[in-house]
């Protein structure tokens, strides 16, 4: 027997279950794992059942349970299922084998009562039998004749089932008298509260088992074994199908929690406003958005967990694949379109400061089927929709939201926790205009027609691209890099997210998963000096802004966090939301982020170089006043910055890459200490500011050391830190930042140490000792950019616009780039889009674009 000839509907069931954060998978045994024999100590479970559930129970999220009349003793001996199946007797009345010991004098009296008794019916009826449980009697009478089986079962009901304290359970051939609760449906509710299980599938044949059918509920799933009347929704012929539909549900959730059914990071677009970023799938399903800001709780989060996460779909009613995707250049509006449908996506601009809106336009000749299933907090808040003349309104959360759908008729469907609604629409009539609004309550129009406001979004990202001084090499791109890095730009705080997601796996079903939806102080700072290099210096001056603020809360820069919240504050403890599977079941799904409160002495350097940069990019714009090129707040940061160093730079630190370990001397940090107290005497010289004497000495002093104790003559380079001979690519900066001379050997030997040690194809990767965590990662995008300049310094040209070619090949097909990329599956990982990427591949892209023999700049 195979999949295929299992019923339609049930196999859609089994997939549809498949797919909850959190799966118990439960089963009678006999008559369901085992078919039902003469001899009850030769009914043998089926080995492909018995294979089937050990896998499941092997899976993540998922608990696999068989709950039996038989007594539990007698249960594991016979079934010889691994200890990863939890088994439960007596009708679960048995949890553990010493669950005898719990029964109190009075019930073991009334037990032995009922044994003697029953042991006298089975004495005078031949064929019948007595099986003695630990807290209940069985009598079976599958061997005997059917006269004397009824008269037997007859002499039990009539007697010792009457009595005080006697539960009764009848099945096939068999009546069983218990002095405990004996209630299927009751063990099935204890594991799923155990196991905080979303949803349940239940195998079983008899009677008894029907109290099992009636706990299930909402998505969980119920497969009656044979024929007759039965709360279970679905049922199979025999045994044999049992071990099929197990098999099914297996190989089901193996490949959803293996991210085959998940969208490829790479080919996740962005929608960006000034405060906002939503992220789409390639066929038009909203798959993330957070509310009230992009750092807050997910309405949207099917990216983490599924359709059960929230989501809002808009699909052809005949289905098929969408034929593009695209951007409208020079702008973060979305077009998907099928051959008679097309969805237009943006998030507009012109909303209030605690609104976030998404505006979805639908054209065409053929019908869309529109499904708006919101899920606030991650989904963890139960929620009710409410169709009204001119759209929805949710209710359940503590922040409204409508959603304004003129024309729509909308059906509303509840799954046992949660609404959701669907439609479907014909745009042959017209466009479909569908506006979500989360913050209020309202659903009138607006003034403004959607043209317009469509246009004046537009206008904001394509104004702002046109006076860019982009490079030559692949301008396309570049432009997507450069509105993707200011599509990351929190306009009302000044603040930059590291990425758009949360929890976007490292290592596909690991548990690197972490949340960059804050502002990293050194990754903000980068992201503004990439677009300073741009022409763009309004969100340097933001960033600044934002770090002044920061500042002003704190006794000294010495004390910054390494990163905040949008607005600057400091950061909740870590925490997982352990109802979401996770991206391709890689768990846990976190929020907040550890890293907080770790100390990394990087961070002066690049705030300090951003200072620089935008004096410089000031100057070039023809402002001679030295205020206005360097203002007095930024030169006083600058020194603040430096004296931070000053106090600081001796300490073992976390690093660049914020290792959950102890501390070590970091190279990379060093040379941003040192990289700090450079750019602080270049501006002083240049902007004739004052400076202490002592910077100069402090700036030979850190390059002294690092020169001496960073290098490792045993492998050959400059190391990640002092103590060690692992390698790093950050270390890469000592050349990169001056610190020595590019054309210094040691320089060249790191290179070549670091490409033949951490490169693998199209990629770099950070580093390959033991940080202390599970599982592995890709190679960063941000790490190969530092390795394409690492090349062009020593004057491997070839190399590096080979490595920038494999560079761009991985970009997504609307040209975005998450954190990593694994070689061998040729996917990407972490989060997107990242910041880190889409800076690294401008900066190699201007690099590459400078005429050959120019000195880099």
């Amino acid at each position: 027997m195979s999949a295929q000839d299992l019923p339609l509907e049930l196999r859609r069931a089994l997939s549809t279950v498949a797919r909850v954060p959190r799966l118990l998978v439960a089963s009678d045994y006999d008559g369901t794992l085992a078919p039902i024999v003469s001899d009850p100590a030769k009914a043998f479970p089926h080995r492909e059942s018995v294979s089937a559930l050990r896998a499941l129970a092997g899976l993540t999220g998922t608990t696999a349970a068989v709950i039996s009349g038989r007594a539990l003793r007698d249960l594991a001996a016979l079934s010889r299922l691994p200890v990863e199946v939890q088994l439960i007797g007596s009708h679960g009345s048995e949890f553990d084998v010493g669950f005898v010991h719990a029964i109190d004098n009075d019930a073991k009296q009334l037990l032995r009562e009922i044994q003697s008794t029953l042991n006298h019916i089975a004495s005078d009826n031949p064929g019948v039998s007595v099986e003695t449980k630990p807290a209940s009697v069985a009598l079976h009478v599958r061997n005997a004749s059917p006269e004397i089986g009824h008269r037997a079962l007859t002499q039990v009901r009539l007697g010792a089932a009457s009595w005080f304290g006697v539960q009764v359970t009848e099945g096939k051939a068999v009546i069983e008298l218990a002095v405990v609760q004996t209630d299927k449906g009751v063990a099935l509710d204890t594991i799923r509260h155990q196991t905080g299980a979303s949803a349940a599938v239940f195998f079983g044949d008899d009677v008894t088992d029907e109290k099992a059918f009636r706990a299930l509920s909402g998505p969980d799933v119920g497969i009656k074994v044979g024929d007759g009347e039965s709360l279970a929704k679905f049922q199979v012929d025999n045994t044999e199908a049992v071990s099929c539909a197990l098999a099914y549900l297996l190989e089901e959730r193996r490949t959803w929690l293996a991210g085959a059914s998940a969208p490829r990071i790479e080919r996740l677009t962005m929608l960006a406003s000034p405060r906002s970023v939503a992220l789409l799938t390639p066929d038009a399903t909203v798959t993330w958005l957070c509310h009230p800001e992009p750092d807050s709780a997910a309405m949207f989060a099917h990216l983490l967990g599924g359709t059960q996460a929230g989501h809002f779909t808009i699909e052809p009613e005949r289905p098929g694949l969408p034929l593009s995707q695209r951007y409208v250049d020079g702008t973060m509006t979305v077009e998907t379109r099928w051959a008679s449908l097309q969805v237009v996506d943006y998030l507009p601009h012109d909303v209030a400061p605690n609104r976030t809106d998404l505006t979805r336009v639908i054209t065409g000749h053929a019908k869309a089927v529109v499904t708006f299933a919101p899920r606030p907090e991650f989904g963890q808040v139960p929620v009710n929709i409410e169709a009204l003349g001119d759209g929805l309104r949710v209710h359940g959360t503590n922040d409204p939201i409508v959603l304004r759908s003129p024309g729509v008729r909308w059906e509303i469907a509840f799954d046992g926790i949660h609404e959701s609604a669907r439609a479907v629409v014909d745009p042959s009539r017209g466009p479909i205009l569908l506006e979500l609004r989360c913050g209020t309550t309202d659903l009138d129009p607006v003034t403004t027609e959607e043209p317009q406001r469509r246009q004046e979004a537009e206008r904001y990202w394509s104004e702002w691209a046109a006076q860019l001084a982009l490079p030559p090499l692949k301008p396309d791109l570049m432009k997507r890099s450069a509105l993707t890095l200011r599509g990351l730009v929190h306009a009302p705080s000044g603040s930059i997210l590291a990425a758009a997601t949360t929890s976007l796996p490292e290592d596909i079903g690991g548990v690197r998963n972490w949340d960059y939806r804050y502002c990293w102080l050194r990754d903000a700072a980068l992201t503004a000096q990439a677009l300073v290099s741009l022409g763009s210096l309004d969100e340097a001056e933001g960033f600044l802004g934002w770090v002044h603020r920061v500042l002003e809360t704190l006794p000294g820069p010495e004390r910054l966090h390494p990163l905040y919240t949008l607005y600057g504050e400091t950061l909740p403890p870590e925490a997982s939301i352990d109802q979401l599977p996770g991206y391709a079941g890689s768990r846990p799904v976190r929020v907040g982020n550890a890293a907080n409160m770790q100390v990394q002495l990087d961070v002066f350097g690049p705030i300090v170089d951003l200072i620089s940069a935008l004096a410089h990019a000031r100057e070039l714009r023809g402002i001679t006043g030295s205020a206005e090129v360097l203002p007095d707040a930024d030169w006083e940061l600058v020194r603040a910055m430096v004296s931070a160093v000053q106090r600081r730079w001796q300490e073992p630190d976390h690093g660049i890459w914020e290792i959950r370990g102890n501390p070590r001397h970091h190279v990379y940090s060093k040379v941003m200490g040192w990289l700090t107290v450079d750019r602080a005497l270049t501006l002083a010289q240049k902007f004739d500011r004052e400076v202490d004497p002592a910077w100069a000495i402090l700036r030979d002093t850190i390059a002294d050391e690092v020169k001496a104790k960073g290098w490792n003559d045993e492998v050959q380079s400059y190391t990640a830190a002092y103590d060690g001979t692992d390698l790093d690519a950050a270390t890469l900066h000592i050349g990169l930042s001056g610190l020595i001379d590019p054309s210094d050997p040691r320089f060249t030997a790191t290179v070549v140490a670091t490409e033949a040690e951490l490169r693998s194809g199209s990629t770099v990767y950070r580093y390959r000792h033991d940080d202390g965590l599970p599982g592995g990662e890709g190679g960063f995008h941000l790490c190969a950019a530092w390795l394409v300049e690492a090349y062009l310094l020593i004057g491997k040209r070839s190399d590096a616009e080979a490595l920038f070619a494999q560079l761009v090949d991985v970009a997504g097909p609307t040209g975005l780039l998450s954190e990593e990329y694994d070689p061998v599956a040729e996917r990407s990982l972490g989060n997107h889009p990242q910041a880190y990427s889409h800076l690294g591949l401008l900066r190699c892209a201007q690099l590459l674009g400078q005429p050959v023999g120019a000195a880099l700049v």
